[in-house]
């Protein structure tokens, strides 16, 4: 290799295989982007005499990361730029994200020419399940999305709160599962199905309720974990009929719906399951009243929840965390009056996952192997990636972050880079920051000048 195409990574503490922080060198080919040699101990600056001083990046004693990936909601441009500033450098686009909907070929191409040359990370995109865009009497739109290249499909149980992502009936689900069946067989197409799992059985949920809508036990006492367990215990039937085809659920926030879950595993079935960061971090107890900025569906439940979520995850029963980063502008946050009922729900995280994970995590005794395979290994495994990201292997994509575990930072609206600077994380104290974002061996983000002098250099996959 021509000694101007490598850029060498050192560090005393690079997590490899999702273990213990080690010593490690890590030689990228700077042509293409990729990984081609990881040495098991500290390389000097002197075994490498022809490369030039920018291309020898030395973390000292930070910790040297796979890059993060994670699904999300929001603008290109500022999207990705605050996925980067958290370590993220691969993002799947939501399909309610902007309009059109991804629900067709037609409309997933005028997401990508959108996208062009605004990504400051790689991105991919999710695919639409909606109420006529199967095949029963017409032409469908499933098979040709995954031929186009989405990398699955996410669906609602309940109504997503944008008109033109409806929620899907179980007639709608038998339909597409059919069609995503009989492309797997014909062509060894793999692709996944998502579910937000929520059901409304009784038609009640959101409805008028004689309380004041300014008081979080309002809205928590409108999306009890029941709707949840019914949208699981569908789910997991069909999957039953279905058991070729990989299902996943998306933002698990019921712990109540952990024994369907676990049921599910154990009998087989290739059922996958996420939480976010707000689930294993924030409680209903400690949520103030009149702040719609912590409005999630499902919502954030109490601290007991929070703990059995956090039981599951370590044993496996959730196989990852992502940020479910859905953001609004502050007219639909409603947060002048105060009413959490009628505000958009969505909690915006880009940028602080990896530091609220670490700061909850070590108070469980989580080390950072472990949140590597949570948001790194499991995450691209589940987008269809794990052949290229989440991991620091020879012929991977030199995806990397350079992160302090120690350092302390507060999150302010001038430390947040999404365009609408609405958190419920503002004023915290979170422990651990992003020094700087790599993508294919390529500086993304410094966490001293920011996005100063970069360019964006994300790709469509």
């Amino acid at each position: 290799m021509s000694k101007v195409s490598r850029r060498v990574f050192v560090g005393k503490n690079v997590v490899l295989d999702c273990g213990h922080p080690r010593p490690a060198t890590i030689i990228v080919d700077i042509r293409t982007g990729k990984i081609t040699d990881v040495e098991g101990d500290v390389c000097q600056r002197h075994d490498f005499p022809g490369i030039d001083d920018a291309d020898w990046i030395d973390a000292g004693d930070s910790f040297i990361l796979p890059g993060i990936g994670t699904a999300i909601m929001g603008g290109f441009w500022t999207g990705t730029r605050a996925a980067a500033s958290g370590g993220v450098t691969t993002v799947v686009d939501m399909p309610l994200n902007s309009i059109p909907p991804t629900t067709t070929v037609e409309n997933l191409s005028e997401k990508r020419k959108a996208a062009q040359g605004q990504c400051w990370t790689d991105v991919t995109f999710w695919g639409g399940v909606i109420p006529g865009n199967q095949a029963i009497t017409h032409p469908s739109h499933l098979k040709p999305l995954v031929d186009a290249g989405v990398r699955g499909f996410k669906c609602f149980l309940i109504e997503s709160g944008v008109d033109e992502f409806p929620c899907v009936s179980e007639a709608d689900l038998r339909t597409a599962m059919d069609e995503l069946k009989a492309s797997q067989e014909s062509q060894s197409t793999s692709t996944v199905l998502c579910f937000h799992a929520e059901l409304d059985k009784t038609g009640c949920c959101g409805s008028s309720i004689e309380a004041d809508s300014t008081l979080y036990t309002t809205f928590l006492s409108s999306r009890p974990q029941q709707l949840e367990i019914d949208a699981i215990t569908l789910i997991t039937t069909l999957h039953q009929q279905y058991p070729s085809l990989r299902l996943h659920i998306v933002h698990l926030s019921a712990a109540l719906a952990l024994p369907l879950i676990r049921a599910a595993k154990a009998s087989g079935l290739p059922l996958t399951v996420e939480t976010c960061f707000h689930y294993l971090c924030l409680s209903a107890e400690h949520i103030p009243d009149g702040r719609p900025d912590f409005k999630c569906c499902p919502p954030v439940r109490e601290e007991s929840n929070r703990e059995a979520l956090w039981e599951a995850l370590l044993d496996g029963t959730i196989d990852c965390v992502v940020s479910d980063h859905s953001p609004c502008v502050a007219a639909l946050k409603k947060m002048e009056d105060g009413d959490i009922m009628s505000a958009w729900g969505g909690i915006s995280t880009l940028g602080l996952g990896l530091s609220l994970l670490w700061m909850e995590g070590r108070k469980r005794g989580v080390e950072i192997g472990k949140i590597v395979e949570w948001v790194c290994v499991k995450t691209a495994l589940h987008a269809g990636l794990a052949d290229r990201k989440g991991q620091l292997k020879v012929g991977y994509d030199a995806d990397l972050v350079i992160w302090d575990p120690e350092a302390e930072i507060r999150v302010t609206k001038t430390s947040l880079n999404f365009k609408n600077k609405l958190t419920p994380y503002e004023g915290f104290i979170l422990k651990g920051k992003v020094e700087k974002t790599f993508l294919r061996g390529a500086l993304a983000y410094d966490g001293a000048s920011g996005f100063d002098s970069l360019k964006p250099s994300g790709r469509l996959l």
